[in-house]
């Protein structure tokens, strides 16, 4: 089953997705933010192109694990997109995602300024939240050696 996975910012969506195992996440595209209604349309066409079975939205909780007002926001969010939307959503932490996909971003020498400019981060971001979410729910890292 394919996994999408979404860092909801206040102008960028990132947006993940698995490869069909629900192993691996990769970046897939970065959206505009629009109305809400634009949002969950451009999000509900990708549910349908990709053939997507769960959706997770990253879940920006502070450092100490509180929910301040963006956790807010981006939860009242998922819930508006809960409803619209033929597959589940749930949330998962994205404590420390845009860090670590700068430093991605920056070990494949891209330049940091011109990668946030463009969205790139949100979708690595994104790929980083998929992830984590990913190999939790599949006991993590398996090497094939048993």
């Amino acid at each position: 089953m394919r996994v999408l996975a979404l860092d909801v910012g206040e102008r960028r969506i990132g947006v993940a997705i698995s490869d069909p195992s629900g192993t691996i996440a990769r970046p897939l595209q970065t959206l505009a933010r629009g109305s809400r209604e634009e949002d969950f349309a451009a999000i509900a066409a990708l549910v349908a192109e990709h053939g997507v079975g769960l959706v997770v939205v990253g879940r920006p909780l502070s450092l100490n694990g509180t929910e301040g007002p963006q956790a807010r926001r981006v939860a009242r969010y998922a819930e508006a997109l809960t409803a619209t939307l033929p597959v589940p959503v749930t949330a998962w932490d994205e404590r420390f995602t845009t860090v670590t996909a700068e430093e991605i971003l920056r070990q494949t020498r891209r330049k940091k300024r011109r990668a946030r400019d463009k969205g790139e981060v949100d979708a690595v971001a994104a790929a980083v939240i998929l992830q984590s979410y990913l190999d939790s729910q599949n006991g993590g890292f398996q090497d094939g050696n048993g």
